[in-house]
């Protein structure tokens, strides 16, 4: 293997490189998705943001959603009870532009996963065409004696890209299928706390679900 690359480096490299920028994306990707962004105290932060804001402690409000800054849904949430003072439009549309801002940083760079998948594949298949392409020069120049070597050898450098290409498009293409339902998971608990912070502020200025008329005054 490392002789075939030594041999092989201009189409064999680039898919190591491939692979070299896939595992940091994977590594980050993982840090990011389920551990920086994972809010599993979600309905807990949602009782006490509700509890604070209807006994009118805007700060101890705010302070909560700071200490949880790193949660898309905490920033959401602040986002919302900066703008308690506004007509509902205001704060609907403060919310939808928080929350845009939020998928916006959930979805970065997962989809490189699959671009790379796609590209390794290719690179394979390129390294195989140009194995093959080898081997038959080296058939047609050689002798009797060397064709089936030479030909064996193409042939296995051939398959060897093969190997390397779906090598790394494979965990490439099965680690984005993870990334994006974990993806989905917290875009959804985006929007459903987007969702919650307008019944609490709505709660608060008229005690009435969200499908009432919101906010019109100040507080």
């Amino acid at each position: 293997m490392i002789e075939m690359i030594e041999k092989n480096w201009l189409h064999v490299g680039p898919i190591l490189a491939a692979g070299f920028v896939a595992g940091i994306l994977i590594l980050d990707r993982f840090a990011v998705l389920f551990m920086r962004y994972e809010f599993s105290k979600s309905n807990s932060f949602f009782e006490q943001l509700k509890s604070l804001l209807l006994s009118d402690r805007y700060s101890e409000a705010l302070a909560l959603c700071d200490r949880y800054r790193g949660k898309p849904v905490a920033r959401v949430a602040k986002e919302g009870i900066l703008r308690m003072q506004q007509p509902e439009e205001i704060v609907q549309h403060g919310l939808e532009v928080a929350v845009s801002e939020a998928v916006t940083d959930i979805q970065k760079r997962t989809n490189y996963l699959a671009t790379i998948a796609n590209v390794a594949t290719l690179l394979g298949l390129f390294g195989t065409i140009l194995g093959m392409i080898h081997s038959f020069e080296a058939i047609g120049s050689a002798s009797a004696q060397q064709r089936s070597a030479l030909l064996a050898a193409g042939i296995s450098t051939a398959m060897t890209a093969t190997l390397m290409g779906l090598g790394v498009a494979i965990p490439c293409m099965l680690f984005y299928s993870f990334f994006a339902a974990k993806t989905n998971r917290l875009i959804a608990q985006v929007e459903q706390g987007a969702v919650k912070t307008l019944e609490i502020i709505k709660q608060k200025y008229y005690g009435t679900s969200a499908n009432s008329v919101g906010p019109r005054r100040a507080i």
